[in-house]
């Protein structure tokens, strides 16, 4: 089995072509939009899509929303890197969930896939969401039995820390969680790159 990589970003995408490595151009990137899709402003996502593009990657837009595992391991069979992008964790948790995502990934990270999850992409794979329930609306995934992460990393990524506005949040958050659960608070320009069962909180300033 080979060491499973993931990056793991707030906003800054400017670690990702360290992450991946080698020639960009040309490389499969399978793109994840679903968290996007409870807001009506997913100008987010378009500039996620946009920038992953200008680096030369081949996009391949992949939904998880109706899917079954058998479709995603087809869809996904020939991806490079597999990137989910930012929205609401907990519908992005449903229909992860739903569609079997978890088990699909895991399988493709064993075979040397990259992830790169950004905001709620990098919520996604910590074993809680829990803690983000006071940031994203728990309310946008009313299927949901219980609000456990994907587990493939042991941490939960708190991201757009520092932003004045969410301080006060982020400090409850701390306070509330820090002695059950891990909690690796990320700005904007940082991003946490794992390799395997290790990680360190990196710069991923554009």
């Amino acid at each position: 089995m080979v060491s499973r990589d993931l990056l793991l970003v707030s906003l800054g995408l400017g670690a990702v072509a360290e992450f991946v490595g080698g020639e960009l151009a040309g490389k499969r990137l399978a793109f994840v939009p679903d968290a996007g899709a409870p807001y009506e402003d997913r100008s987010f996502v378009e500039r996620d899509r946009s920038l992953l593009s200008r680096m030369g990657f081949d996009l391949l837009e992949v939904t998880l929303d109706g899917k079954t595992a058998v479709e995603l391991r087809s869809e996904l069979a020939d991806v490079d890197v597999v990137f989910v992008a930012g929205g609401n964790s907990f519908y992005l948790l449903e229909k992860a969930v739903a569609s079997g995502f978890g088990e699909v990934l895991g399988e493709l990270l064993d075979h040397g896939v990259k992830y790169i999850g950004a905001s709620a992409g990098a919520i996604l794979v910590g074993p809680d969401l829990r803690p983000v329930s006071t940031l994203d609306d728990p309310a946008e995934a009313p299927g949901l039995e219980n609000q456990r992460g994907l587990g493939l990393v042991d941490f939960v990524v708190l991201p757009h820390y520092g932003n004045e506005k969410y301080l006060p949040e982020y400090e409850a958050i701390i306070s509330q969680y820090e002695g059950e659960l891990t909690l690796v608070p990320l700005r904007n320009d940082q991003a946490v790159w794992v390799r395997g069962d290790k990680y360190e909180v990196t710069s991923s300033a554009e």
